[in-house]
Protein backbone atom coordinates (compact mmCIF):
# COMPACT_ATOMS: atom_id res chain seq x y z
CA UNK A 1 0.00 0.00 0.00
CA UNK A 2 1.32 3.53 -0.72
CA UNK A 3 2.30 5.50 2.07
CA UNK A 4 0.60 8.52 2.97
CA UNK A 5 3.00 10.35 5.47
CA UNK A 6 6.85 9.80 6.01
CA UNK A 7 8.05 11.15 8.57
CA UNK A 8 11.85 11.22 9.03
CA UNK A 9 14.41 12.36 12.13
CA UNK A 10 11.80 15.52 13.12
CA UNK A 11 13.10 17.68 15.57
CA UNK A 12 11.53 20.77 16.95
CA UNK A 13 13.48 23.34 19.05
CA UNK A 14 10.98 26.59 20.32
CA UNK A 15 13.08 29.32 21.41
CA UNK A 16 11.89 30.88 24.39
CA UNK A 17 14.57 34.03 25.31
CA UNK A 18 17.33 32.63 25.97
CA UNK A 19 16.27 29.26 26.31
CA UNK A 20 16.03 26.30 23.64
CA UNK A 21 13.52 23.98 24.23
CA UNK A 22 13.55 20.80 22.46
CA UNK A 23 10.00 19.07 22.05
CA UNK A 24 10.38 16.60 19.36
CA UNK A 25 13.49 14.83 19.28
CA UNK A 26 14.23 12.53 16.24
CA UNK A 27 10.83 11.43 14.90
CA UNK A 28 10.19 8.64 12.53
CA UNK A 29 7.51 6.67 11.79
CA UNK A 30 5.11 6.40 8.49
CA UNK A 31 1.40 6.19 8.08
CA UNK A 32 -0.03 4.55 5.15
CA UNK A 33 -3.10 4.88 2.71
CA UNK A 34 -6.15 4.16 4.50
CA UNK A 35 -4.93 3.61 7.69
CA UNK A 36 -6.13 4.74 10.87
CA UNK A 37 -3.93 5.77 13.50
CA UNK A 38 -3.60 7.57 17.50
CA UNK A 39 -0.85 9.09 18.48
CA UNK A 40 -0.93 9.15 22.31
CA UNK A 41 0.76 10.55 25.06
CA UNK A 42 0.50 12.99 28.19
CA UNK A 43 0.18 16.42 28.16
CA UNK A 44 3.57 17.56 27.26
CA UNK A 45 4.52 14.77 25.46
CA UNK A 46 5.19 16.38 21.91
CA UNK A 47 1.95 14.43 20.08
CA UNK A 48 0.09 18.45 19.63
CA UNK A 49 3.65 19.82 18.09
CA UNK A 50 3.66 16.93 16.03
CA UNK A 51 0.17 16.77 14.85
CA UNK A 52 1.06 21.11 13.73
CA UNK A 53 3.73 19.80 11.51
CA UNK A 54 1.59 17.32 10.30
CA UNK A 55 -0.67 19.64 9.17
CA UNK A 56 1.39 21.95 7.91
CA UNK A 57 0.48 24.66 10.66
CA UNK A 58 4.07 24.45 11.85
CA UNK A 59 7.55 23.32 10.61
CA UNK A 60 10.16 20.90 12.13
CA UNK A 61 13.36 22.21 13.04
CA UNK A 62 14.93 19.40 11.48
CA UNK A 63 14.73 16.17 9.46
CA UNK A 64 12.32 15.37 6.28
CA UNK A 65 8.15 15.52 5.98
CA UNK A 66 7.07 13.78 2.79
CA UNK A 67 3.20 13.66 2.24
CA UNK A 68 1.70 11.71 -0.92
CA UNK A 69 5.25 11.84 -2.18
CA UNK A 70 5.70 15.67 -1.90
CA UNK A 71 8.68 16.58 0.53
CA UNK A 72 6.64 19.40 2.43
CA UNK A 73 10.50 20.67 4.47
CA UNK A 74 11.01 22.91 1.11
CA UNK A 75 7.99 24.68 0.37
CA UNK A 76 7.21 28.15 1.26
CA UNK A 77 4.19 29.39 3.21
CA UNK A 78 2.16 29.70 0.51
CA UNK A 79 2.70 26.55 -0.60
CA UNK A 80 2.02 25.01 2.52
CA UNK A 81 -1.23 26.78 2.61
CA UNK A 82 -2.37 25.34 -0.75
CA UNK A 83 -1.22 21.30 0.85
CA UNK A 84 -3.16 22.38 3.71
CA UNK A 85 -6.38 23.08 1.92
CA UNK A 86 -6.11 19.99 -0.82
CA UNK A 87 -4.65 17.65 1.32
CA UNK A 88 -5.89 18.11 4.93
CA UNK A 89 -9.09 17.93 6.74
CA UNK A 90 -8.94 19.71 10.25
CA UNK A 91 -11.21 18.53 13.68
CA UNK A 92 -10.34 20.22 16.51
CA UNK A 93 -11.59 19.75 20.21
CA UNK A 94 -13.15 22.94 20.31
CA UNK A 95 -14.98 22.82 16.95
CA UNK A 96 -13.74 26.07 15.80
CA UNK A 97 -16.67 26.74 14.10
CA UNK A 98 -17.48 30.78 13.31
CA UNK A 99 -19.99 31.85 15.52
CA UNK A 100 -21.69 34.16 12.71
CA UNK A 101 -21.67 32.02 10.29
CA UNK A 102 -24.88 28.91 9.48
CA UNK A 103 -23.52 25.40 9.79
CA UNK A 104 -23.86 25.30 6.13
CA UNK A 105 -21.68 28.39 5.94
CA UNK A 106 -19.11 27.05 8.07
CA UNK A 107 -18.88 24.13 5.91
CA UNK A 108 -18.57 26.01 2.60
CA UNK A 109 -15.36 28.06 3.87
CA UNK A 110 -12.52 26.01 2.75
CA UNK A 111 -14.01 25.58 -0.46
CA UNK A 112 -13.81 29.39 -0.87
CA UNK A 113 -9.97 29.00 -0.59
CA UNK A 114 -10.49 26.34 -3.45
CA UNK A 115 -11.77 29.26 -5.53
CA UNK A 116 -15.07 26.64 -6.33
CA UNK A 117 -18.33 28.35 -7.46
CA UNK A 118 -20.56 29.43 -5.16
CA UNK A 119 -23.19 26.88 -7.06
CA UNK A 120 -20.99 24.44 -6.11
CA UNK A 121 -19.85 25.31 -2.64
CA UNK A 122 -23.73 25.14 -1.56
CA UNK A 123 -24.24 21.55 -3.40
CA UNK A 124 -20.99 20.09 -2.08
CA UNK A 125 -21.85 21.63 1.98
CA UNK A 126 -25.60 20.85 2.34
CA UNK A 127 -24.57 16.97 0.69
CA UNK A 128 -21.47 16.65 3.31
CA UNK A 129 -24.08 18.10 6.38
CA UNK A 130 -26.64 15.37 5.19
CA UNK A 131 -23.96 12.75 5.07
CA UNK A 132 -23.51 13.69 8.65
CA UNK A 133 -27.25 13.77 9.65
CA UNK A 134 -28.05 17.27 9.87
CA UNK A 135 -30.05 17.83 6.69
CA UNK A 136 -32.77 20.03 9.33
CA UNK A 137 -29.61 21.99 10.60
CA UNK A 138 -28.17 23.71 7.73
CA UNK A 139 -29.06 27.25 9.33
CA UNK A 140 -28.44 27.45 12.57
CA UNK A 141 -25.69 28.89 13.95
CA UNK A 142 -22.93 27.22 16.35
CA UNK A 143 -24.75 28.42 19.43
CA UNK A 144 -28.17 26.76 18.46
CA UNK A 145 -26.53 23.04 18.33
CA UNK A 146 -25.24 20.89 20.46
CA UNK A 147 -21.91 20.04 21.04
CA UNK A 148 -22.23 16.50 19.03
CA UNK A 149 -24.18 18.79 16.31
CA UNK A 150 -20.85 21.29 16.52
CA UNK A 151 -18.53 18.28 15.97
CA UNK A 152 -20.37 17.19 13.53
CA UNK A 153 -20.40 19.99 11.15
CA UNK A 154 -16.81 20.84 11.94
CA UNK A 155 -16.31 16.91 10.33
CA UNK A 156 -18.38 18.03 7.38
CA UNK A 157 -16.35 21.15 6.70
CA UNK A 158 -13.12 18.54 7.14
CA UNK A 159 -14.50 16.84 4.54
CA UNK A 160 -16.23 19.00 2.17
CA UNK A 161 -12.91 19.31 -0.14
CA UNK A 162 -12.60 15.03 0.15
CA UNK A 163 -9.09 15.43 1.50
CA UNK A 164 -6.65 12.57 1.50
CA UNK A 165 -6.26 13.17 5.21
CA UNK A 166 -8.13 13.90 8.39
CA UNK A 167 -6.22 15.12 11.42
CA UNK A 168 -8.29 15.14 14.43
CA UNK A 169 -6.73 16.64 18.09
CA UNK A 170 -8.82 15.49 20.70
CA UNK A 171 -11.96 15.06 18.73
CA UNK A 172 -13.89 13.68 21.75
CA UNK A 173 -12.32 16.13 24.23
CA UNK A 174 -15.52 18.74 24.39
CA UNK A 175 -18.15 15.93 24.25
CA UNK A 176 -20.32 13.89 26.82
CA UNK A 177 -19.37 10.28 26.35
CA UNK A 178 -22.47 8.99 24.01
CA UNK A 179 -21.60 11.63 21.84
CA UNK A 180 -18.40 10.65 21.69
CA UNK A 181 -19.30 7.14 21.00
CA UNK A 182 -20.72 8.68 17.87
CA UNK A 183 -18.35 10.87 17.06
CA UNK A 184 -15.65 8.11 17.00
CA UNK A 185 -18.19 5.86 15.02
CA UNK A 186 -18.61 8.27 12.34
CA UNK A 187 -14.54 8.60 12.24
CA UNK A 188 -14.68 4.62 11.62
CA UNK A 189 -16.98 4.72 9.38
CA UNK A 190 -15.01 7.45 6.64
CA UNK A 191 -11.80 5.34 8.05
CA UNK A 192 -13.60 2.50 6.58
CA UNK A 193 -14.76 3.93 2.82
CA UNK A 194 -10.99 4.68 2.47
CA UNK A 195 -10.37 8.22 4.14
CA UNK A 196 -6.75 8.01 5.84
CA UNK A 197 -7.17 9.33 9.72
CA UNK A 198 -4.91 10.46 12.73
CA UNK A 199 -5.82 11.14 15.75
CA UNK A 200 -4.35 12.73 18.85
CA UNK A 201 -5.55 11.50 22.41
CA UNK A 202 -4.39 11.26 25.90
CA UNK A 203 -7.26 8.86 25.90
CA UNK A 204 -6.85 5.09 25.91
CA UNK A 205 -10.70 4.37 24.72
CA UNK A 206 -10.18 6.53 21.85
CA UNK A 207 -6.96 5.57 21.04
CA UNK A 208 -8.24 1.82 21.46
CA UNK A 209 -10.73 2.61 18.48
CA UNK A 210 -7.96 2.90 15.93
CA UNK A 211 -6.44 0.02 14.01
CA UNK A 212 -2.57 1.45 15.06
CA UNK A 213 -1.32 3.86 18.47
CA UNK A 214 1.75 5.57 18.13
CA UNK A 215 2.86 6.56 22.09
CA UNK A 216 5.13 9.32 22.47
CA UNK A 217 6.73 10.59 25.84
CA UNK A 218 9.13 13.11 26.55
CA UNK A 219 9.15 14.18 22.49
CA UNK A 220 10.11 10.96 21.54
CA UNK A 221 7.82 7.62 20.00
CA UNK A 222 8.68 4.82 23.10
CA UNK A 223 6.06 2.28 21.43
CA UNK A 224 4.07 1.88 17.88
CA UNK A 225 1.97 -1.10 16.84
CA UNK A 226 -1.54 -2.51 16.33
CA UNK A 227 -2.97 -2.37 19.50
CA UNK A 228 -5.72 -1.02 18.43
CA UNK A 229 -9.19 -2.64 17.41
Amino acid sequence: MAIMIAIAGITKTFHLGELDVSVLKGINFSVENGEYVAIMGASGSGKSTLMNIIGCLDRPTSGSYILDGRDLTTLDDDELADIRNQYIGFVFQQFNLLPRLTALENVMLPMIYADVSRTERIESATEALEKMGLSDRLNNRPNQLSGGQQQRVAIARALVNNPALVLADEPTGALDTTTSHEIMALLTKLNQNGTTIAIVTHDPTVAAQTKRIINMQDGVIVETGKIGK
